[in-house]
């Protein structure tokens, strides 16, 4: 039971890292001596120092001795390689650490077992598994990217109680309230990438940016635009942040129109002439991209369902009713009988201010 709390305290840290770890995991850590908290840290931002150091920096400020004799309680096996910072393994060793408590092991290759093998040899008890469940939903991109070699996917949709997403005229804003719009801001600091298509691009001028009044790391913003439509006066060129354009055409000018402009532009595979979504998985997760958010139309949205890319939906649902000539939520064309449709799972239903949002796991 005393593993479980100090483990969830770890877990809380942690999630202090939230919005600016990326492409790093959000990792905390506490250290506790007699039943008492010494030093406890998280990993703040990729290229400064790991939880753990954290966690001893303090314990040496605090306590006395440090962290000697200590057990450490960290949500993620300590890393045992050179990256942008020492291996966290050896601090531990060299600060006399005599047991260590880890929610999961790293999935990343160059750890996988063996931060906690080497600690082993140094004579530190180990523990691996405490509240592994709650570690592994803190980090899905992270896991998800190192396991299998692209990102966590995870769609954001808003309709009313009819199941649709703008009037006829295109007219949309706005449906959901303003908890539910900050919320949706929270889902896009959370985010590494925000995919949008050049059809929203064109229509609405999106800034697709996280407005929250948290430290956040902005999200790459990507837009699938097959042909280059995207115009260099696009809002989102002139924000903070990056802004990545994949394409299936080769047209070398428009594409310096747009790298002129601020974008960055890369081709991607074609598929029937647009990007190939399976594709445009693999390059962002080249830019190490762990969670991703899909923000677009009916068709592109429909497209990533039917090819059974989303790993979870968030569906923001409005009291309201906006008639039969509204546009739906989903194009998912060639459904056309019972044996077709696609079943999926609510893992999560709650208010959000005057909406509802339901979280749906798709695979």
């Amino acid at each position: 039971m005393t593993d479980r709390r100090f483990m969830s305290r770890a877990l809380q840290l942690a999630e202090h890292g939230l919005f600016t770890t990326d492409p790093n995991p959000r990792v905390g850590c506490v250290l506790v001596k007699n039943n008492n908290i010494v030093g406890e840290g998280w990993h703040q931002r990729a290229g400064k120092p790991h939880a753990e150091i954290n966690a001893l920096q303090a314990a040496g400020r605090l306590a006395k001795n440090g962290a000697k004799g200590a057990t450490a309680y960290i949500t993620l096996e300590p890393c045992c390689h050179h990256g942008r910072t020492p291996p966290c393994s050896d601090a531990l060793v060299a600060a006399g650490i005599s047991r260590v408590v880890v929610a999961m092991q790293d999935p990343n290759p160059q750890v996988a077992g063996q931060g906690l093998s080497q600690l082993q040899k140094a004579g530190i008890e180990t523990h691996s598994g405490v509240l592994q469940t709650q570690a592994e939903a803190l980090n899905p991109g992270f896991i998800k990217r190192m396991r299998t070699g692209r990102p966590f996917v995870r769609g954001k949709m808003a309709m009313s109680l009819d199941g649709r997403t703008a009037m006829a005229s295109g007219e949309s804003q706005w449906i959901t309230g303003n908890d539910a719009r900050h919320d949706v801001h929270r889902l896009r600091a959370r985010s590494a990438a925000i995919v949008t298509g050049i059809g929203t691009v064109l229509a609405d001028d999106p800034s697709l940016t996280a407005r929250l009044d948290d430290d956040v790391e902005q999200p790459l913003r990507v837009v699938l635009d097959s042909r280059l439509q995207m115009l260099p006066t696009a809002k989102m060129l002139s924000l903070p942040g990056r802004t990545l354009v994949l394409t299936v055409t080769t047209d070398e000018q428009k594409a310096t129109v747009l790298r002129d402009a601020g974008a960055e532009v890369e081709v991607v595979a074609s598929d029937n002439g647009r990007p190939d979504l399976p594709a445009v998985l693999d390059c962002l997760a080249r830019h190490e991209i762990n969670e991703v958010l899909i923000e677009a139309g009916a068709t592109l949205c429909g497209a990533f369902l039917q090819a059974e890319l989303f790993d979870e939906l968030v569906i923001y649902m409005a009291p309201l009713f906006m008639g039969s000539e509204a546009r739906g939520l989903l194009n998912l064309p060639g459904v056309e009988k019972m044996s077709q449709v696609t079943q999926l799972k609510i893992i999560d239903m709650r208010a959000v201010g005057s909406d509802w949002r339901m979280t749906v796991k798709c695979r």
